[in-house]
Parts: structure tokens; sequence; C-alpha cells
């Protein structure tokens, strides 16, 4: 019996799959890539926009050149160097900080469109593995048990989410699972079990400032940005992401089912376990270094989807410089706004989100 593909008339057919070119739209090719372009280029503008806010009033020339000198490229940098003062101010705190945003919202929004794609679940995202509260509960121990010794909080969330997502795949008997559905319902079962044993721990060690710190970090801030776990988070993200990029066949084919994939061409058990462990590995890295910050993973890949060719050869990239520049802004706008006081990223996330979700909603439905 042979399988074929047929082409889905509108706008977001005609997906690349099994190594079978199937042709998109010229228009919508066009359109992807010009959307690429300007999402490129909006990236670089709100990394060097995003680090003029602050207490001290830094022109943007100014964070040019200061970034340009500290990676080695002082000699094409426009104005001269700034006071130690600004210099420290903008290499030492503002753009760690940017960049280490990036990097997370690149990696939340990119899990979020795997993972959607994997389960065929639109409402999937980075946390549907217990990741997060595997990551929580790998903090909190560290926190208050001293489980560990000297290593920090966010080496202890980072193993945490691997130590949960190693729980899953063994309850999932090592990725070898016939359905969709039982990948989110093992998921769901690691979660509350994980998030049952964080809640323990603080109701047995934790006393009232341990408990208040956590939860903090719990509901996602960045302000611990340090030059030390940003490049480690940075490279750990960026080497997943690009390791993704090259399953972008397999996830189209996915879309379709594992028996119409396998049908295809694809090695489905290989590219899903593979796929589930770098969706945790990325999702483990972002929880560790800022805590859980929720519906970018959900949002943005629906967001892009509405604006720009379906297969994820285009949806991926574009989802990853997308997330990067919606982090970005709400953190910038978390440690702004409320000057001095600063709210989480993941509070920003979840009241925008909400509304802007219902929107997107809205509109698949018409």
């Amino acid at each position: 019996m042979t399988t074929t593909s047929k082409r889905t008339a509108g706008p977001t057919a005609n997906p690349i799959i099994g190594g079978e070119k199937v042709p998109v739209r010229p228009r919508r090719r066009a359109s992807t890539v010009a959307l690429f372009f300007m999402a490129s280029a909006g990236l670089l503008v709100s990394v060097v926009a995003a680090s003029l806010f602050g207490s001290a009033n830094i022109g943007p020339l100014d964070v040019v050149s200061t970034i340009l000198r500290h990676i080695g490229l002082g000699g094409i940098a426009p104005n001269p160097p700034l006071p130690k003062l600004l210099d420290a101010l903008i290499w030492e705190s503002r753009f760690p900080r940017v960049l280490l945003a990036a990097a997370i919202g690149a990696a939340l929004a990119v899990s979020g469109a795997v993972l959607q794609a994997v389960t065929r679940n639109p409402l999937a995202d980075p946390y549907l593995l217990g990741v997060s509260a595997g990551a929580s509960t790998g903090a909190v121990a560290v926190l208050l048990l001293g489980i560990g010794g000297s290593i920090s909080l966010s080496t202890g969330a980072f193993l945490g989410g691997l130590v949960s997502f190693g729980v899953l795949l063994l309850l999932l008997g090592g990725g070898r699972v016939a359905t969709p559905s039982r990948v989110v319902l093992t998921g769901v079962v690691v979660a509350q079990f994980f998030t049952a044993v964080t809640s323990v721990i603080l109701m047995v060690s934790g006393d009232a400032n341990s408990t208040r710190g956590f939860t903090y970090w719990l509901l996602g801030t960045l302000a611990g940005a340090r030059w030390e776990g940003v490049t480690v988070t940075v490279v750990i993200i960026l080497a997943g992401l690009i390791a993704i990029q090259f399953f972008a066949p397999a996830l189209d084919a996915f879309t379709f089912g594992w028996d119409s994939a396998a049908a295809l061409g694809i090695n489905v058990t290989a590219a899903r376990i593979w796929l589930l462990v770098l969706t945790a590995v990325i999702t483990s890295a972002a929880v560790a270094a800022s805590g859980a910050i929720g519906f970018i993973g959900l949002l943005v890949p629906h967001a892009v989807r509405i604006l720009a060719s379906p297969t994820h050869r285009s949806l991926l990239p574009l989802s990853a410089i997308v997330g990067a520049i919606f982090l970005i802004w709400v953190d910038t706008f978390a440690r702004t706004a409320f000057s001095p006081h600063e709210l989480p990223a993941g509070v920003i996330t979840a009241l925008l989100g909400a509304p802007a979700f219902a929107l997107i909603l809205k509109r698949l439905e018409s």
C-alpha cells in the first residue's frame, strides 16, 4: 500500500516532508524571507536599544562602541571609550542580561514549536515534559537541603530538569511510545510528582526568607545575569537550536501523524527521542538561568505561523528570533517600568500572553 501526501489548499500548505520537496507558494516564500531579515534586524536593534534603558543615560553609539571594544573590534568603534563605571554598567550588567533574555526567549519559543509538532497538541509548551517542575525541585534541594555541596542554584536547577526528563523517558520505555497523547499524559504525571516533592521540601525545610526568595526565582527573573552563567547558558541553547534545525523535515512530517511520518521514510522513534532530549536540555538551561517564564513557547510559534510559512525550516529560526525579541523587551519593561522595584519577567509574560493568545485563537478560528 502506497501512501502519498496531498497538497492542502490555503496559505499554510506545502510543507517539505521526508525529503519530498513540495513547492511553497512563491509569494509566501518571499514574504517569509523578508520577514526573516526584518526580524533579524529587529533583534540587533533590540539588543542595543534595550541596553540603553536604566538609571544612567547612555547613548546608543556609546553602547555599540563599548560592545565592539569588548569583543575585540574597538578599531571600528564610533565613539571614544566611556569612563570605567559606565563601561562596566553596560558590559557587566545590562548587556549580559539582554543577551540572556534573547537566548532564553529563543529556547522557549523553539521548544514550544517542537513539542507542538511532536505531540500534535497546539497547547503544548516547553514545560509539558515536566522539566520546569524538576528544575524547581533541583533548585530548592540545593537552596534548602544543601544537596550537591557548593554547586549553584542554577546548576541544581539544570540537573533537576535533566533528572525529571530521565524519569519521563523511563516511564515512556525509552521513548518507544505509540501515541503522542501518552507523552503528554506522562509529562503531566512527572510534573505533578516533582511539584509535590518541591512543596514537601519547602514545607519541611524552608523558612520565610528562603521561601520568598525561591518563589521570586520561580516566577521567572533575569536579575541574576552574570557573564559566567550567561556564557554557559547561551552555548548550551545555541548548540541545541542548531541541532534541532536539522530535524525540520521530520517535524513537518509529524504534523500529519507519526504513522504518516514513518510511511514517508522518517525514523520516527529516533527523531522523536532526539527532539525530546534536545528540547529538554535547552528548556532546562533556560529554567536554570531564569526560573519558569510562561507563554513564550505557547504564544510565539502560533504568532509566527500566522505571519510566515508553516514549514519548520522557516518556523524554527523565526520563532527563535521573535521569542528573543519578545523576552528582551518584556525584561526591559520588567526592570524599568516600576523602578526602583523590579517585577519578575514571568509575571509580565503571563499578563501579556493570556490576552494575546486569546486573540490568536480567535484569528485561527475565523
